[in-house]
């Protein structure tokens, strides 16, 4: 049986075609989109369930499951979805802001592990808290430093694994890029009281202009430098551990590998 968390029916109707009748759960915590999403299953004539309930809290009565699929991301996977899936079972979810994750439950159902499985960006579960825009953090107020940047700044415009990894380490810090006729130019913000721009100047070289209670360039520095030091691992290297009273993101082995805890809306725990 699989429980999926969608909308319009769509998800439900591809996952009907693929388990069978009657073994699809879709939960909407939303009264009008769960009558519009079983209306349109029942005009394709597909028997799929749909229940109104917070997905974060799973559907009781169906369990065991055999696959939960997620179609809104989440910062932390509830626990629930873990202990309503069977030993060997499979849940698949976007995951914050950049990324998707698959995860088997283990046979003494005491966790839950898997890689990340490619880039995905979701609506956020009901919730979150709004982000703020970079020109909303920057405000109009000089920058508090001013340095040069001694880094190409293009990997930053396509290279995901890049991306990703900054993603890790800086959970709560937002990347945005752009070009003009000098070069690469970059925003990031932390979505509170902090920012930093790096713009390429007409030479070639890069300057970091920061304000806030953060110096985000600095703390992009080393983040980039661990990347580039552990052989420049890709999104694929990485996974996630889920266990009731915490869950951490890894690198290359669960067991061994580098680690980072998670906490609710993408920021790390210390």
């Amino acid at each position: 049986m699989f429980s999926s968390w969608g909308r319009t029916g769509w998800n439900a109707a591809l996952l009907t075609w693929r388990a069978g009748p009657g073994r699809v759960v879709s939960v909407e915590v939303d009264d009008e989109l769960a009558r519009q999403a079983k209306g349109h299953l029942d005009a394709a004539g597909i028997d799929a369930s749909v229940v109104v309930a917070d997905g974060a809290d799973g559907w009781p009565p169906g369990v065991p499951y055999d696959r939960v699929v997620s179609t809104y991301a989440v910062d932390q996977v509830p626990w629930a979805w873990v202990e309503q899936t069977r030993p060997g079972g499979r849940i698949v979810t976007p995951w914050g802001r950049l990324g998707h994750v698959a995860l088997t439950v283990a046979d003494d159902h005491r966790c839950a592990v898997g890689w990340m499985q490619g880039l995905a960006m979701f609506m956020p579960a009901r919730g979150t808290p709004p982000s703020s825009s970079w020109l909303q953090v920057r405000g109009t107020g000089p920058a508090d430093d001013e340095r040069p940047f001694a880094r190409d700044l293009h990997p930053l415009t396509d290279n995901a694994h890049l991306l990703f990894a900054l993603r890790i380490h800086l959970p709560d810090v937002q990347i945005s890029t752009g070009v003009d006729d000098d070069g690469v130019n970059v925003w990031i913000h932390d979505g509170v009281a902090s920012w930093a721009t790096l713009t390429t100047l007409a030479d070639g070289e890069a300057v970091a202009f920061q304000g806030g209670l953060r110096r985000l360039a600095d703390e992009l520095e080393p983040a980039w430098n661990w990347w580039l030091t552990e052989g420049q691992p890709t999104l694929y290297d990485f996974g996630m551990t889920v266990e009731p009273e915490r869950q951490y993101v890894w690198c290359r082995d669960a067991a061994t590998g580098p680690r980072w805890p998670l906490s609710a809306y993408g920021r790390a725990t210390v």
